[in-house]
């Protein structure tokens, strides 16, 4: 037996089994349904349960308290129907998603950008380019069946046909069983396999409100394809970049930023400092990342706001930007939940 899964107000439907998450059967037949992580540790699914009845696998409180749930909210990643099932979602997107494939792709570069940051640079198979909206992501799929997830940081087009390749932006987690691996044996030529493309981070481009990117250290990676992507497509709503690091070398591509200012007239870039030391020699902005955002504009009911990296940081900004008036249906976000974060569920 299949239940109908109807999301509101786009009034797109789909069918879903009780033995797959509604996530899964939204992508399954092609419906751009908000996700992340896909654990149940980043809340990036959740929305409103109109009516229906569902259960749900484990998660963590922060994605979805007890509270939320009684009121009636649901995360699609790890809920199950039991009847048929009304969603409010005003993020899915009418266009279907790109479909999502299993390749193998060849590390053709390795350049390291800063103590703990990895640029790899994959080549994709010349015969079966993946199609993907500037800010997705890939999972590589590990030999043991584990996962690990990293954002595409160029934009579609940069995919030259013959030679196409992503760009990811890797950091180190000691002790990390893949990011070990990107800092210590992974070699040139070397193949690994990928599935993508993953999520629903990206440029909405029906809208042209002002726009805010709040980027933490390798969360720039998928604002950065965002920004090629603007460029490429002559984009020029007005856009404010705030990156966030605990010390200026974190900020591993200033200089690429710096260059795009000259390039893009409507480009305005903030970087913010949290635990500069004297040796920095630091005379930027200092504090939390997100909280430069609210100094700036303390009222963010007018913008759109797209927000990657630590969980902390998106999570702060998300409650913090509602209370500012932010709509919560114009919060972006992509938190980028770590193996550890997901065994916490």
């Amino acid at each position: 037996m299949s239940f109908n899964i109807t999301v509101q107000p786009s009034g797109r439907a789909f069918t879903a089994n009780p033995d797959e998450t509604l996530l899964a059967a939204g992508l399954r037949q092609g419906i751009g349904l908000p996700y992340g992580c896909k654990d149940g540790a980043c809340g990036s699914c959740k929305c409103k349960k109109i009516s229906g009845d569902v259960t749900h696998g484990t998660h963590q409180d922060k994605a979805l308290s007890a509270e939320e749930e009684a009121n009636g909210f649901v995360l699609t990643c790890c809920a199950s129907a039991h009847s048929d099932v009304v969603l409010e979602s005003r993020q899915v997107t009418e266009e279907g998603a790109f479909p999502i494939k299993k390749m193998p792709v060849r590390v053709i570069s390795l350049e390291k950008k800063s103590h703990d940051v990895m640029v790899v640079q994959l080549q994709l198979p010349a015969n079966d380019v993946m199609k993907f909206h500037a800010g997705q992501y890939v999972d590589f799929l590990l030999r043991d069946g584990d996962r690990r997830s990293y954002s595409m940081a160029n934009a579609p087009h940069t995919l030259v046909a013959g030679s196409p390749a992503i760009e990811l932006h890797i950091r180190h987690m000691p002790g990390g069983k893949f990011t070990d691996h990107v800092f210590g044996a992974m070699k040139e030529k070397e193949i690994q396999r990928i599935e993508g493309p993953q999520g629903s981070f990206y440029l909405r481009e029906d809208s042209d409100k002002p726009l805010v990117f709040l980027a933490s250290g390798t969360g720039f990676a998928p604002i950065k394809a965002m920004l090629e992507h603007m460029q490429h497509k002559a984009i020029t709503r007005p856009v404010t970049l705030y990156w966030g690091g605990r010390r200026p070398s974190d900020l591993y591509l200033n200089d690429w930023v710096q260059a795009q200012l000259a390039l893009m007239p409507n480009l305005r870039y903030v970087p913010v400092i949290s635990d500069a030391l004297p040796e920095d020699a630091w005379s930027g902005r200092t504090g939390f990342v997100h909280q430069a955002v609210l100094q700036d504009t303390p009222d963010l009911s007018g913008y759109q706001v797209y927000a990657c990296g630590a969980p902390i940081v998106v999570d702060s900004a998300r409650s913090a930007y509602t209370a500012a008036g932010l709509p919560s249906d114009e919060f972006y976000a992509d938190s980028f939940t770590s193996a550890a974060d997901k065994a916490a569920t």
